[in-house]
């Protein structure tokens, strides 16, 4: 049996605690043992164990990368439990603690964003290829974004193997709990549902949505509904926007939901409008499982998971009058729409199951200690 331990420093249940849950879902259970050390307190800890996990609560390490004395207690963890291979989820002091132990390291980046001077130029250029390539026997990139960041900042491909999400498929609801939960958030009958589920940050550029509608009532469109799910501490600012643009009777804010998976159920096109840290949406992901066709931003990861005029559409990040005319686009084509859905779900079946992306990293794991040993 091979012991994998996962370092994730978050406390709260973000994305890529949403990628380790998935993987334990799928995880050959016939060959690896999963472990996973995380900040005390962490919202993280029960969900990891109820997925199977073997989890280890550690002082320190709370949503940071990198502290001298995390890596002392991450060692004394490692020399504890004694595991095969570390696997870190962004957390540096893992990779070095790791190191310290002599145990093979991998390292997930999970988010995609502009490259700054500094690391793109010498000496920040040297000094962030030899941290990276020193601490990690291989780095997973979640997409070929997060590779061509990875890259930039003077890693070398050789080092880095794209493994992009998956996710499990979510369950179709049935058409009298679509109706109850479509009444329930006052949705016109026969009214075109768009969606966005993400957390309340500016770069998810929930701003650019709220100027789109704006622009489509200014066009006169009224049958359609906006729903934002999610919170965060953009909440406020994002509340005052749709006040003053007097969207709200088509932009309906609905905070935190525990029900994600029946709101995506009464979509009828999921939108992402991220300019900032896009990988590989779980949440587009989610729906394609359903059907759903997309409107994403060009930003980060996005292009890769939805083919322009095949699953979805593809707008320019932070163009609010593109955003709008994709959205007028499939509003009038609801042949197109369920074309798009079709082939959505198709994607979804061929390359971003959970299985596929269990499989891939897990391959990853006995190429690594193949080389160890």
């Amino acid at each position: 049996m091979i012991r994998v331990m996962n370092v994730i420093s978050d406390t709260n249940i973000g994305g890529a605690g949403r990628v380790l849950l998935n993987y334990l879902r799928y995880a050959d259970r016939s060959r690896f043992e999963l472990l996973a050390a995380l900040p005390r307190g962490s919202l993280l800890k029960d969900a990891l164990e109820e997925a199977g996990a073997q989890v280890h609560e550690v002082d320190g390490i709370a949503d940071r990368s990198w502290n001298r004395a995390d890596v002392g207690v991450l060692k004394a963890l490692f020399r504890q439990v004694k595991p095969d291979l570390v696997h870190t989820h962004g957390c540096l002091s893992g990779r070095v603690a790791a190191r310290g132990c002599h145990i093979p390291v991998v390292y997930s980046r999970h988010s995609a964003f502009p490259v700054p001077a500094k690391l793109r130029y010498p000496p920040g250029r040297w000094v962030n290829k030899l941290v990276n390539e020193r601490y990690a026997d291989r780095i997973i990139a979640v997409s070929p974004a997060a590779r061509d960041n990875l890259v930039q900042g003077g890693v070398s491909p050789k080092k880095i193997t794209v493994v992009m999400n998956g996710t499990a498929p979510v369950a179709r609801t049935s058409e009298g709990e679509r109706t109850a939960l479509r009444e329930e958030l006052s949705i016109p009958p026969g009214a075109v549902v768009f969606g966005i589920l993400a957390r309340l940050e500016d770069y998810k550029g929930h701003l650019y949505l709220v100027e789109a509608v704006r622009l489509l009532k200014e066009r006169g469109r009224e049958n359609f509904t906006v729903l934002a799910a999610g919170t965060g501490p953009f909440e406020k600012e994002l509340s005052q926007a749709v006040r003053d643009s007097g969207t709200g009777d088509r932009l309906k804010l609905l905070g935190f939901r525990s029900d994600a998976a029946a709101l995506l159920n009464i979509l009828d096109v999921q939108l992402n409008c991220s300019y900032g840290t896009e990988a590989t949406s779980m949440a587009l992901l989610e729906g394609m499982s359903l059907g759903l066709p997309s409107i994403a931003s060009d930003y980060g990861g996005n292009p890769w998971v939805v083919g322009d005029g095949e699953t979805g559409l593809i707008f320019p990040s932070r163009n609010a009058a593109a955003l709008a005319d994709a959205m007028e686009r499939l509003m009038d084509r609801p042949q197109e729409r369920e074309a798009m859905g079709g082939r959505a779900r198709e994607r979804y079946e061929s390359t971003f199951t959970g299985e596929a992306f269990a499989k891939n990293t897990e391959n990853i794991y006995l190429d690594i200690l193949k080389g160890a040993k």
